[in-house]
C-alpha cells in the first residue's frame, strides 16, 4: 500500500531528469522525506543526488524540477526550494479526496491475505514460579507483533514453549513434598503459580542453610553446594522423572496443573493468547536425529570423549557442543530438534522467537547451524531481541524480594490508575461495575502502552506513576483523546453512513491531521516488516496530538456551515477508528467515555 502521490513524485522526478537534463536516473535515488516542521510543506525531495545531472546548484535544480512537477501532477498547489530541499505544497483538493475517498472507506488500512504463514513464538515461561516483569515485555512485543503481523496479511501462529522439567521445577517439587504439609492453592487461596513459586523460594532458602553448615564442617563453597542433601534430592528427583517414576510424575503433573491454571489467570488479564503451546517434556529429547544427519554430513564432529560439536570458528564464533559424550542433550539440541518439529507441523515461511537480549548468542549459534545443516527454512528464522525492564528502586517490592512479579504489577498499576481517574474527576456517572473496567482499561493500556512505546532493542526504564499520565506521552492520553472524540461524535448525532461533505478549503490543523491519518497503512507496513509495535505505537501518539489540536483550534459541533461541520465529525471519526485500530493491534482497549 505505497503512498500514491509519493510514487508519482517519484515518477515524474525522474521523467523530469530525463526532460530537463537528458539524463537517467534510478527511481530508488529519489529521496523523499517528511517536509520538516519549520517549513511550508508536506513532503521533500532531495535535490543532491540530481546536480550531477543539472550541472546546477541545488536551488536552481531544487526551482526547475519543482516548476516541472507543478506542471504534471495537479495535486501540487505550490513549493519552496530551502537549501538543496525541494518542499511540495500539496493542495487543499488534495486532503480532502484523501479523507472522502480513502480514510473513510471501509477497507482503509486492510491489507489483503499475502499467502505467508510465519510463527511467533513467545512467552516461554519456567512452571517453578510467576511470571514476572521481564515475562511482561515478552508477552505484550509477542502478542502484539502477532497481531500486526495479521493485519499484514500473515496467517500467524502464536506459540509458547512451556519451560515444564528440568532440575529447577524439582526443586520446588521436593520443597512442597518436604515443606508443604500438603498445602494446595485451594486450602491457601493463592494462586497455582504463586504456591509453587514460594516453595522454589523455600528450597533455595534451606539449601543455603545446608550450604553453611557443610562449611563450618570445613567443606569449601563448591564442595557444599555439590554435596548438599537437599540439591543430591532433586537431581536423584530429576533422574526418577525422566525414567517415569509414577509418583514423581504424579506430583509434577499436579504442581504443574497448579502453575497452569495461574498462567492462565495472568494471561487472561494481560490480554493475550496462544494457538500452540510446546511442552520441553516433550521436546528434550528433539534433536538427536539432526545430530546424527550432522555427523553423516560433516557438519558436526566427535572428540575422544564421544561428545559432537560444530566449530564455528570461521564465522566468528567458537566451538559449540551440540551433544555430551554420554549421549544426553543440550539446550541447542532440544531447540535443533523443537525448530525442525515446528516446521514440519506448520510449515511456515518465517518464524519469530522473542527472547530477551542475554539469549543473542544462543540464537545466532542455531540460525546458523540450522542453515549449515541445509535447512531452507532456517533464513525465514529471526530473532527478536529484547532489552531489560527496570524499575525506579522503591517503587514496588515483590513477594520475593528481587523479581518483580507480574500480578503485582499489574495490581499496582490498576491501583494507580483508580486514584489517577478519581483525581481527575473522570468517573461521573459510572457505576461500580463500570468504573472496575474502567480502571482495568486505563492501568493495563498505561502498561501496555510504556512498554511497547521503546524499541524492543532498547533497555527501559518502567515508571508506573509515569505511565498513567492523562497527559504526557502515555495510553491514557490516547485512551482520553479517544473518549473525546466519540463524546463529541455523540453530541452531534453523527451518521457514520452520511456522505462527506467538500468544504472550499481546509485549515492547516485539519490538513495535518488528515495527512497523519493517511499514513496509517504505510505505518502498518513497516511495523509489521521491522517487527517493531513501537513505530505504531508511536505514530498513534502522534495522531491523538493532531487531533487535539486540530480540537482546541477548530470549532466542530458549533460550526456555522453545515458542510464544515459534517466534514470535521467525519474527520473526528476516522481519527477514532485509526486510533481504536491501531490501538487495538498493541493489545490495548480504548474507552467509549473518561
Amino acid at each position: 500500500m505505497a503512498n500514491s502521490i509519493q510514487k508519482r513524485l517519484v515518477e515524474v522526478t525522474v521523467q523530469a531528469v530525463k526532460e530537463l537534463y537528458n539524463a537517467d536516473i534510478l527511481e530508488n535515488q529519489i529521496a523523499l522525506q517528511a517536509t520538516r516542521k519549520e517549513f511550508e510543506g508536506q513532503i521533500t525531495i532531495v535535490t543532491f543526488p540530481v546536480t550531477r545531472f543539472s550541472k546546477s546548484s541545488p536551488e536552481q535544480t531544487g526551482k526547475e524540477i519543482g516548476a516541472y512537477l507543478q506542471q504534471y501532477i495537479a495535486e501540487i498547489s505550490d513549493f519552496n526550494v530551502i537549501k538543496g530541499f525541494l518542499n511540495i505544497v500539496l493542495s487543499d483538493a488534495y486532503w480532502i479526496t484523501l479523507l472522502n475517498h480513502t480514510i473513510t472507506a471501509k477497507d482503509f488500512g486492510v491489507f489483503p491475505a499475502n499467502g505467508k504463514k510465519l510463527m511467533v513464538e513467545y512467552s516461554s515461561p519456567n512452571t517453578n514460579k510467576p511470571l514476572h516483569l521481564g515475562h511482561i515485555r515478552n508477552n505484550l512485543l509477542g502478542y502484539s507483533v502477532a497481531e500486526i503481523l495479521k493485519a499484514y496479511g500473515y496467517e500467524v501462529i502464536k506459540a509458547n514453549l512451556v519451560n515444564d522439567r528440568g532440575i529447577h521445577i524439582c526443586k520446588s517439587m521436593l520443597a512442597w513434598q518436604k515443606f508443604g504439609a500438603g498445602e494446595t492453592p485451594e486450602s491457601t487461596g493463592m494462586k497455582g503459580d504463586h504456591l509453587v513459586g514460594k516453595y522454589y523460594v523455600v528450597f533455595d532458602k534451606e539449601y543455603k542453610k545446608e550450604i553453611e553448615g557443610l562449611k563450618a564442617e570445613g567443606q569449601t563453597e563448591d564442595e557444599a553446594k555439590k554435596n548438599a542433601p537437599l540439591m543430591k534430592e532433586a537431581q536423584a528427583m530429576l533422574q526418577q522423572w525422566e525414567a517415569g517414576n509414577e509418583e514423581v510424575i504424579s506430583l509434577w503433573k499436579t504442581m504443574n496443573s497448579w502453575v497452569y491454571a495461574g498462567f492462565e489467570k495472568t494471561y487472561k488479564q494481560l490480554g493475550v493468547n496462544f494457538d500452540k503451546y510446546y511442552y520441553e517434556s516433550n521436546t528434550y529429547l528433539l534433536g538427536k536425529d539432526i545430530i546424527q544427519e550432522g555427523l553423516d554430513s560433516g557438519v558436526f564432529f566427535k572428540k575422544d570423549d564421544n561428545s559432537v560439536w560444530i566449530d564455528l570458528t570461521e564465522e566468528g564464533l567458537d566451538q559449540k557442543l551440540v551433544l555430551r559424550g554420554d549421549g544426553t542433550s543440550v539446550y541447542i539440541t532440544q531447540d535443533l530438534g523443537t525448530a525442525q518439529l515446528k516446521y514440519d507441523e506448520f510449515q511456515m515461511n518465517e518464524s519469530i522467537y522473542v527472547v530477551g537480549n542475554e539469549q543473542d548468542y544462543h540464537f545466532k549459534v542455531l540460525f546458523l547451524i540450522l542453515k549449515k545443516l541445509g535447512k531452507t527454512w532456517a533464513d525465514g528464522l529471526f530473532h527478536l531481541s529484547y532489552g531489560m525492564v527496570d524499575l525506579p528502586s522503591g517503587k514496588m517490592k515483590s513477594r520475593e524480594g528481587t523479581v518483580v512479579d507480574a500480578d503485582d504489577l499489574m495490581a499496582e498499576m490498576l491501583k494507580t490508575a483508580q486514584e489517577r481517574t478519581e483525581e481527575l474527576g473522570k468517573t461521573g456517572g459510572l457505576d461500580e461495575e463500570s468504573k472496575a473496567a474502567l480502571y482495568d482499561t486505563i492501568g493495563m493500556g498505561a502498561l501496555k502502552y510504556f512498554l511497547l512505546k521503546v524499541d524492543p532493542k532498547k533497555r527501559l526504564l518502567f515508571d508506573p506513576n509515569e505511565s498513567v499520565d492523562f497527559q504526557g506521552h502515555t495510553g491514557p492520553f490516547i485512551q482520553y483523546t479517544h473518549a473525546r472524540i466519540k463524546s463529541v461524535l455523540s453530541k452531534a448525532d453523527f451518521d457514520f453512513n452520511s456522505d462527506v461533505s467538500v468544504p472550499a478549503t481546509i485549515s492547516s490543523y485539519e490538513r495535518d491531521l488528515i495527512q497523519q491519518l493517511g499514513a496509517f497503512p504505510e505505518i502498518i507496513e513497516a511495523s509489521a516488516q521491522e517487527f517493531s509495535p513501537a513505530q505504531l505505537a508511536n505514530y498513534i501518539y502522534e495522531v491523538a496530538k493532531s487531533y487535539n489540536k486540530f480540537y482546541h483550534e477548530e470549532t466542530i459541533l458549533k460550526a456555522e456551515d453545515q458542510g464544515v461541520k459534517n466534514f470535521r465529525l467525519h474527520l473526528s471519526a476516522s481519527a477514532a477508528k485509526v486510533i481504536a485500530k491501531g490501538m487495538n493491534l498493541l493489545g490495548i482497549r480504548v474507552p467509549e467515555r473518561m
